[in-house]
């Protein structure tokens, strides 16, 4: 099923999105820094749910005209933590991660024809990015390499205007996450440099969540080259 019903979470990145999304909209938003949002999930009225596949494209009322999105990607893609849309109508499709381990998964597709489909809708993605090498988006970073995927699609193959957004949750106790911004940033790093991505494009943000006690505010991450780091993160099983 497209649409996922989480109820209400109580820890993690989860639980964040959906705190400031049901009760502190306008902060979100100036983190975000897209101007006021009209959130599309994760609503409480609607339990919580999440979406993918066709459905996540249906909740933000979008219809894919020059490339489907069946064309592209096989059934059980991305679960999006947060859509949205913005005053003049662009689609925001958000992630949100509360520690540095949830930035390592691999793609566990086994049927030969999705793994296909979904090599071939990276090395597209790649040409389009100007990624160089041979990088593989399969391993070690596919969750990241996803959303890039599906932010190509509909911005690039389509000219629908869709806004990706990265949202960092800072000082989150309770997973044991990233007491400060530039823990995030150094491994976010990381990522790019693995993933050979040297410049994201205008419509990628990475963002900053402070939930610490110390005060919830946020700040976006700078734009330019991916630093040539040699630390490692750890791999994890595979999310959508």
């Amino acid at each position: 099923m497209g649409r996922i019903a989480q109820g209400c979470a109580t820890r993690g990145s989860q639980r964040w999105l959906q705190e400031y999304v049901n009760g502190r909209r306008e902060e979100l938003d100036a983190v975000v820094g897209l101007g006021p949002l009209e959130w599309l999930s994760p609503l409480a009225e609607d339990d919580f749910a999440e979406y993918r596949d066709g459905a996540f494209l249906t909740r933000l009322g979008v219809e894919l005209e020059r490339r489907r999105l069946a064309s592209f990607w096989p059934r059980g893609g991305p679960v999006w933590d947060g859509l949205a849309r913005t005053a003049a109508g662009a689609c925001v499709l958000v992630e949100a991660k509360a520690h540095v381990s949830e930035l390592a998964s691999s793609c566990v597709a086994s049927a030969p024809a999705s793994l296909a489909t979904i090599r071939a809708a990276f090395r597209e993605t790649q040409r389009g990015l100007g990624v160089a090498g041979a990088a593989d988006w399969c391993g070690g970073y596919y969750q990241y390499a996803n959303r890039l995927a599906h932010a190509y699609l509909l911005n690039e193959l389509n000219r629908v205007p869709a806004e990706l957004v990265f949202l960092y949750c800072v000082g989150d106790a309770d997973v044991h996450g990233p007491a400060a911004e530039r823990e995030w940033r150094d491994s976010i790093e990381i990522v790019h440099r693995r993933l050979a991505v040297e410049r994201l494009p205008a419509y990628v943000h990475e963002v900053f969540l402070d939930v610490g006690d110390c005060g919830r505010t946020g700040r976006r991450a700078p734009r330019g080259r991916a630093s040539q780091l040699a630390e490692k993160l750890p791999d994890s099983g595979a999310t959508p």
